[in-house]
């Protein structure tokens, strides 16, 4: 097998200039979108659109798209990279050249993804990401997977070592799938999700979808129909209950499908690898990525299940580390795990976490506050239901308040918070069960939060900082708060331990 020399100044693959090109033209039309929908528009009827005639657009097209080219070919003529013993140096630019240095101590993430275009010429992207930028401070376009991997180790060793001794140690450790997700328990995965968020999602697309096409719907006179055909009288009432609930029957069912669809094409072919120190997150049907997850930057550890996922045996990780962009903060998601499994990881990323500490409970000024919640909802939910659809609508009370009731228990019996020596865990959710579990060591800030009725209730709630997010211990005594905030900075003040 040969070996690249990344001492030397390389270009990315030649395929490059394909991929620059896809990516810049998918720019261009997605930004000017709206104004290639107007040109259609505008010569579907016939009609010119500033005396602009269809070659005079066609001949745009073509000359814009020669001048994307010109742009991709000189990015990838302009594009070199080579690794020295301690560093990452780049040349990059168009007209102007810009030359970028990146210590190997400041590289915290690299990530190899693979969209739909590269994996029709078959390369990948590597991308790299450094402290104190959340976006992406590289990214190499397009590069064999073997030389992809390869480089990934090289930056991750920020040690001086003999390009022969890195070569064999390449070759030493032997990586091991921990986990492969297996068609059946990826489809469990996707029906055993929370649909809520699907439904809202498709509710919003669809209100939208009307707003959009308002005027030809009115063009068409349906309200006049819709206006004969509802006649809120004894012999139509149950018939509109009923066309209210297969339609809520249909919505849910798509809104199924599309939790299904989505889990399928995110976590397809979803694997972990196991490393001595580290693990590998590999996955994706269209964006295929592959995600590093190493211990001394990982913030947080959140494990989601519910009641059905608990009963299939599954369970979700997601990994929060430090210095991630949200969107790729999504793709440290493991999910249709088993318990043994998941318990198994938890241990590796946060070296041997035990569950210990008395558990804790908020005050039930928290049920006050969640009560408080679903009263503001069930008046605002009333108040359009009436004004759109008359007093009839407001039999929706007889579905919605026993729900609130429901919400508010759930609420207060998931909330806990456990303190050990080493550890916080929090738990929360409703439909969910949401477990949040952070070092002491890493915590970068301690809030305590208070509203004005909260002070006069002696109420006090502890907002903990990490790198990469807060968690919240909600509504607990204003004594029992100052003494936990008093504990945990005497903890992170003492420990002689790095946050990363």
């Amino acid at each position: 097998m040969e070996i690249t020399d990344f001492s030397q100044p390389l270009r990315q693959s030649s395929k490059g200039i394909i991929v620059i090109f896809g990516f810049k033209v998918f720019q261009f039309f997605k930004k000017f979108f709206v104004l290639f929908i107007a040109f259609g528009v505008s010569l579907i009827r016939g009609k010119s659109f500033a005396n602009i005639t269809p070659t005079m657009i066609l001949l745009g097209i073509i000359g814009i798209i020669v001048i994307i080219l010109v742009i991709a070919i000189l990015k990838y003529l302009n594009f070199k990279f080579y690794l020295s013993k301690e560093d990452f140096h780049l040349s990059s630019g168009i007209i102007n050249k810009d030359t970028t240095i990146i210590p190997k101590s400041k590289i915290q993430n690299v990530y190899i993804k693979q969209n739909f275009l590269q994996q029709i010429i078959n390369v990948v992207s590597l991308k790299i990401e450094t402290a104190g930028d959340k976006k992406s401070e590289i990214e190499i376009s397009a590069l064999d997977r073997p030389t992809a991997i390869l480089l990934k180790k090289r930056l991750f060793n920020k040690l001086s070592v003999a390009s022969e001794e890195l070569d064999l140690v390449d070759h030493i450790e032997e990586p091991e799938i921990f986990f492969k997700v297996t068609l059946k328990r990826l489809l469990l995965e996707g029906l055993s999700q929370n649909h809520f968020k699907s439904f809202l999602l498709i509710f919003t697309f669809v209100f939208s979808l009307y707003n959009e096409f308002e005027e030809y719907l009115q063009e068409l006179k349906l309200e006049e129909h819709i206006d004969d055909f509802v006649q809120l009288d004894e012999d139509t009432l149950f018939n509109l209950l009923i066309t209210n609930v297969i339609i809520v029957i249909v919505v849910v069912l798509i809104s199924l499908l599309f939790s299904v669809v989505k889990t399928f094409i995110i976590n397809f072919n979803l694997e972990v690898v196991e490393h001595q120190k580290t693990v590998e997150i590999n996955k994706g049907l269209f964006n295929k990525v592959s995600l590093s997850l190493m211990p001394s930057r990982i913030q947080n550890l959140v494990i989601t299940t519910n009641r059905v996922k608990q009963y299939l045996g599954l369970h979700s990780l997601s990994v929060k580390q430090a210095m991630v962009n949200q969107k790729q903060q999504k793709n440290f998601n493991i999910v249709a795990l088993e318990k043994e499994q998941l318990n198994y990881l938890i241990n590796k990323l946060l070296l041997n976490y035990i569950a210990e500490g008395e558990t804790e409970k908020p005050s039930t000024y928290f049920m006050r506050i969640s009560a408080l919640e679903m009263l503001s909802l069930g008046i605002l939910i009333n108040t359009v239901l009436l004004f759109l659809f008359g007093v009839e609508m407001l039999l929706i009370n007889f579905v919605f308040v026993p729900l609130a009731v429901l919400y508010v228990y759930f609420a207060y019996k998931k909330a806990y918070y456990r303190i050990s020596d080493n550890y916080i865990t929090i738990g929360s959710g409703v439909i969910d069960t949401i477990t949040n579990i952070l070092e002491i060591h890493k915590i970068q800030g301690i809030k305590l939060k208070q509203t004005l009725f909260q002070k006069r209730s002696g109420i006090a709630s502890l907002v903990i900082l990490t790198a990469s997010k807060a968690v919240t211990i909600p509504y607990i005594t204003k004594t029992e708060a100052l003494s936990i905030y008093n504990y945990l900075l005497y903890k992170v003040e003492s420990q002689d331990k790095n946050w990363m």
